[in-house]
């Protein structure tokens, strides 16, 4: 009996030395210092890996990957020389000037309306700057994160001049081109819903067929964002009439703010972009241009000198948003201020002719507003 007492004694005391090795071994590999149980450090740079961010790829790859609309003119378009051209254009130009320092240091794909979100979660663009409307559903479901509204938009509805109609009223009945997958789509059904309105929609996934099959007399009538079909009316075959051939209704179906998207997660990346927007909207309220750009950067206000990344009582501005602290100047000696982007593309200096409007600085009426860069 006291020989079984010991060995039991012994085997106890084993069994709790054993535990307390484990438990040793367990709290070494919980505090995350990842040197227990054969695990590696994967803090910093060296251990992100696939995980890295967006802005460290695009800076390592030294291109930026850009989704865009290949069939808007004044907004995005592919020339016959495969150039890329447009307002949505440029400010993939303004995130590569801002990022990389080079504003053609950029890759544009050419993303349909249904495909530009699936390229945006697998990671086969960067950010996508391709007239996409913020909505709810897209902010919570498409796994993207939108970012400062660039175009402040409402759709709109194109009929041929030569037509009886004259009102969204005398489109009871008719036949209506449209995109599918896109928000016009469901704004159009939601409109005429309201108003007791029949209609037959004409869905396609791209904008040349559609524009055949209006054309050909197939619809009635094409609804897009208004700035969309501004741009279709500038550029309009003379066999067709020119621009004078179509007409545009004056009523607005909806709010449609156009701007970037990136994937969601990353705000380094996020906020990266969107301080390059609000570049070149703060450089137009400071009066700051391509042409007058190196004059600015003698100026002695505090709030261009931050800006334009000049020292401020001795050192340059530190924003932590992981930009050269100069980014903005990159942005403007290249592209542009907003206002410079605006007009070339769709405003006064371009066929479009488009008014400012909602787009105008907050100093003139208007919603183009940036947050304080100090």
């Amino acid at each position: 009996m006291r020989t079984r007492g010991i060995l039991g004694l012994g085997l106890i005391l084993a069994i709790a030395l054993l535990v307390a090795v484990g438990c040793v071994h367990s709290d070494d590999g919980g505090n995350g210092d990842g040197e227990a149980a054969g695990q590696e450090t994967t803090t910093g740079e060296e251990g992100q890996g696939e995980g890295e961010g967006v802005l460290q790829q695009v800076k390592d790859r030294g291109r930026l990957v850009c989704g865009v609309n290949e069939a808007v003119p004044g907004f995005g378009v592919a020339t016959e020389g495969g150039e890329f051209e447009g307002f949505d254009i440029d400010f993939c130009r303004v995130v590569a000037a801002a990022v990389l320092g080079d504003p053609e240091a950029v890759d544009f794909t050419p993303l349909t309306a249904e495909q530009r979100f699936t390229a945006l979660q697998s990671g086969e663009i960067d950010v996508l700057i391709r007239n996409t409307t913020y909505t709810a559903s897209r902010d919570g479901s498409e796994g993207a994160r939108f970012l400062h509204t660039t175009y402040y938009d409402g759709q709109g509805m194109m009929v041929k001049s030569d037509s009886q109609f004259q009102s969204l009223a005398d489109l009871d009945g008719a036949r209506i081109c449209v995109l599918s997958g896109t928000t016009t789509e469901l704004n159009l059904e939601s409109v005429f819903q309201a108003e007791g309105l029949d209609y037959e929609p004409i869905t396609f996934e791209e904008a040349d067929p559609l524009q055949q099959a209006f054309i050909q007399g197939r619809c009635d009538a094409w609804t897009s964002d208004h700035s969309q079909l501004a741009g279709i009316q500038s550029a309009w075959p003379e066999a067709e009439g020119g621009p004078e051939g179509l007409r545009l209704f004056e009523d607005i179906m909806s709010k449609e703010p156009l701007g970037p998207a990136v994937r969601d997660g990353d705000d380094e990346w996020a906020d990266a972009v969107n301080w390059a927007i609000f570049a070149t909207i703060q450089a137009e309220e400071f009066e700051i241009t391509s042409e007058n750009i190196d004059e600015s950067l003698e100026s002695e206000n505090p709030d261009i000198q931050r800006l334009l990344g000049q020292p401020v009582e001795g050192e340059p501005f530190d924003s932590g948003l992981g930009l050269d602290a100069d980014f903005a100047v990159n942005i403007i000696r290249e592209v542009g201020n907003y206002g410079e982007i605006y007009d070339r593309n769709v405003g006064e200096g371009s066929p479009l002719g488009l008014e400012r409007g909602l787009n105008a600085l907050w100093t003139d009426g208007g919603l183009q507003y940036a947050p304080p860069y100090r």
